[in-house]
């Protein structure tokens, strides 16, 4: 099995869909549900410590995993957290034969979570217009009309995950997508908010086990409407 992956990647706004020979990685955790469909022979990874081996497999949010062993080509779904509830996923595991072209109709036709709380909702908004630049919790927390205090535990109870952490997984998103349009990785880091292209490269490695550089020219990107 090769140490990086290639193959085809069509990233959509809330998710993403990779068709190819996976990649061996390091452990991580990663703030999208995963889901593998292996073509071919089972995947083995380690999840939560313990090894499965299996043709189909689901991977939640902030899990940590690693892939361990796989010869044939795998279709692997990132879907957002805050956009995708874990059951209705976990329900394409049950899905006859799959390609990328089914799988990425199956996902548009399921439902997104409504967030319902406006506070969220202004916090989200003002990250993602700081993210280019340096991330001020305490700004989110007023923009919120929260405190500090009460901004990291909705976080936590409504998203599953800390602000510093949201703010990695949307900085690496950015970061991606530009380097997938044709920016250079320093371009792409500069332009998501990251000090530097090693920042984005150790931030790739933390959340997904490789490394930014070498995975991403082995990916054909097509960007979905």
């Amino acid at each position: 099995m090769k140490p990086e992956g290639s193959g085809l990647l069509w990233l959509g706004c809330d998710y993403g869909l990779i068709l190819g020979k996976p990649w061996r990685t390091a452990p991580h955790a990663h703030y999208a549900h995963q889901l593998m469909f292996s073509l071919g022979g089972p995947v083995t990874v380690s999840l939560d410590g313990r090894v499965v081996t299996a043709h189909r497999l689901f991977i939640p949010s902030r899990h940590t995993h690693a892939i361990l062993e796989t010869e044939a080509e795998v279709l692997m779904l990132y879907a957002e957290p805050v956009v995708f509830d874990a059951e209705p996923l976990q329900q394409l595991l049950l899905a006859g034969e799959l390609s990328l072209e089914i799988l990425d109709q199956h996902l548009r036709q399921l439902p997104r979570r409504t967030l319902e709380d406006a506070r969220i909702k202004r916090a989200l908004s003002a990250l993602d217009q700081q993210l280019a630049g340096k991330v001020s919790a305490a700004a989110l927390a007023q923009a919120a009309h929260l405190s500090l205090s009460q901004l990291e535990r909705l976080f936590a109870d409504q998203l599953g995950v800390p602000i510093r952490r949201l703010v990695l997984w949307r900085r690496l998103r950015v970061a991606l997508q530009l380097a997938l349009a044709g920016s250079s990785l320093t371009e792409a880091a500069h332009g998501a908010g990251f000090a530097d292209s090693a920042h984005f490269s150790r931030t790739m490695k933390q959340l997904f086990g490789v490394t930014a550089g070498a995975s991403l020219r082995q990916l054909h990107v097509r960007l979905l409407t």
